[in-house]
C-alpha cells in the first residue's frame, strides 16, 4: 500500500473519488457537495486554516488503486480546549481492511507527532459542529441528512480496533409535522400560551438583521450559562451566517419566541437539501447550480432539518419548548409543505436537551459517534461533559 499528500489539482480530484467507490453500490448514499469540503482548506473560505494546520492524503493499494482517504487538523479553537492537546481527522473513507484503515490513521498520528498534538478525535469537522461530525454508528438504512456523515457499519470496526474510544454520542431525532404534542408538554405550556405578553411567529417580513438580533440574544443567554470559557457570538458574525443561507431559507420554518417583546426561545429549521442534492451529483457547476434551482422550485424538500433548538436560560422548565413545537405546528400544518422534522444532533453529554427533545415526542432517527485517541496508552481515558463539550 503507498500512502500519498494532497497537494495538487489531480490529488485533490483523487480524494473526492475516494467516496465513489466506497459507496458505488450504495443506494442510500448521497455525495456530499465537493466545493463544501473543498472551502474548508481555503484560507479565503475557512478562517480556522492558516494553510499550514491541515493535511489530506490518499491510499492506494498495490496496483495503485484508490482505497482510501484522510483529513487531519488543528483547529485553534478545539486545540487547547481539553486535558490533552487533540487534533482532529475527518473525510475519512476506506475499504474494509484493518491494515488500511491503521495506515490512514497512522499517517495523522505521526503528523500530529510533529505538532506536540496528544490525541485526535473524529470523525470530526475542520470548522463548526454542526457538519461532518461524528462516525454513523446507527440506522444505516436511510439516506444521509446534508452534510452530516454517512458511512458504512463496518467503519466501527476500523476505528476501535486501532484503538479509538466513545467520547460522547450524538442522536438525531425525527417527529411528523402533524404528529400530537404530548399532552403533559401542551397541559405544560397553557399558562405560556394564554399569557399575553408571549408571543411566537415565524420570520416571514422580518429584516435580516432583526433575525440574527433574535438569534444571538437567545443563543448568548441559553448557551452562556451551560458551558464554561463561553465566547458570545457577535451581531456581525451571525448576519454574515444569515446572508450566507439566504438561498436556502425558508421564513415559514424559523420561529421565535418572545416574552413582552424579549426573545426567549428559538426553533431554527431548513429544508432539508440532500432532497435536492442527490440530482446534482456532489457538483455545484453550472449544471448543478441549475439543476438545484429548478428542483427548489418544482419539487422542493417535503422535510425540515432542524439546526437550533434553544431557550433562554431563565425560561427553562416554563413550556417554553411545548409552546413553540405546538404554535409552529398550527402554522406549519394548513401550509401542506413538510411532512417531518429531523432534529440535528444533541449529545449524551446533554440529558436535559435529549429529555426535552424525547418530551416532545420525537422518535430516535439516528445516531452518530465521535471518538477520541489518545497517543499515550497508559493514560486514563474520560467521556465528555457538558461544561466542556
Amino acid at each position: 500500500m503507498k500512502i500519498k499528500e494532497v497537494s495538487d489539482n489531480f490529488s485533490i480530484k483523487e480524494f473526492h473519488k475516494v467516496p465513489r467507490i466506497i459507496y458505488k453500490d450504495d443506494s442510500n448514499w448521497i455525495p456530499h457537495i465537493e466545493s463544501d469540503i473543498e472551502k474548508k482548506f481555503h484560507t479565503e473560505f475557512n478562517t480556522n486554516f492558516d494553510g499550514l494546520n491541515a493535511k489530506r492524503w490518499v491510499l492506494y493499494d498495490n496496483s495503485e488503486n484508490l482505497i482510501g482517504r484522510i483529513a487531519a487538523w488543528i483547529h485553534p479553537k478545539y486545540f487547547k480546549k481539553y486535558k490533552q492537546v487533540t487534533g482532529g481527522i475527518g473525510y475519512f473513507e476506506c475499504i474494509n481492511n484493518q491494515e488500511a484503515a491503521n495506515i490512514l490513521f497512522d499517517t495523522s498520528k505521526i503528523w500530529f507527532h510533529k505538532n506536540k498534538v496528544e490525541a485526535m478525535d473524529g470523525p470530526i469537522n475542520f470548522g463548526e459542529r454542526d457538519q461532518f461530525w461524528g462516525l454513523l454508528v446507527k440506522n444505516f438504512t436511510a439516506p444521509n441528512t446534508y452534510a452530516m456523515n454517512y458511512n458504512p457499519e463496518y467503519y466501527i470496526k476500523l476505528f476501535e480496533t486501532y484503538g479509538f474510544k466513545v467520547f460522547y454520542n450524538q442522536f438525531m431525532y425525527q417527529r411528523l409535522v402533524n404528529d400530537p404534542i404530548p399532552d403533559v408538554l401542551v397541559n405544560k405550556s397553557e399558562d405560556l400560551r394564554n399569557d399575553p405578553k408571549f408571543e411566537c411567529k415565524n420570520i416571514r417580513g422580518m429584516k435580516l438583521k432583526q433575525v440574527a438580533q433574535n438569534f444571538i440574544d437567545v443563543y448568548n443567554d441559553g448557551w452562556g450559562h451551560t458551558r464554561d470559557n463561553f465566547k458570545k457570538m457577535e451581531l456581525s458574525f451571525a448576519e454574515k451566517l444569515l446572508n450566507s443561507m439566504k438561498t436556502v431559507i425558508d421564513p415559514d420554518i424559523i420561529f421565535f419566541a418572545y416574552y413582552d417583546n424579549r426573545p426567549i426561545g428559538m426553533f431554527i429549521n431548513i429544508p432539508e437539501l440532500n432532497q435536492i442534492f442527490k440530482y446534482v451529483n456532489g457538483k455545484m457547476n453550472l449544471i448543478g447550480k441549475l439543476i438545484f434551482l429548478w428542483k427548489k422550485k418544482f419539487s422542493p424538500p417535503n422535510t425540515m432539518y432542524g439546526l437550533v433548538f434553544g431557550v433562554a436560560h431563565d425560561f427553562h422548565g416554563k413550556g417554553v419548548e411545548g409552546a413553540m413545537i405546538k404554535l409552529a405546528g398550527e402554522m406549519l400544518v394548513p401550509m401542506d409543505k413538510y411532512r417531518d422534522t429531523i432534529l440535528t444532533w444533541i449529545g449524551d453529554f446533554n440529558p436535559k436537551m435529549m429529555k426535552v427533545c424525547e418530551n416532545l415526542g420525537t422518535n430516535l432517527y439516528r445516531q452518530f459517534s465521535t471518538y477520541r485517541y489518545l497517543f499515550d496508552r497508559e493514560k486514563t481515558f474520560e467521556r465528555a461533559s457538558l461544561k466542556e463539550s
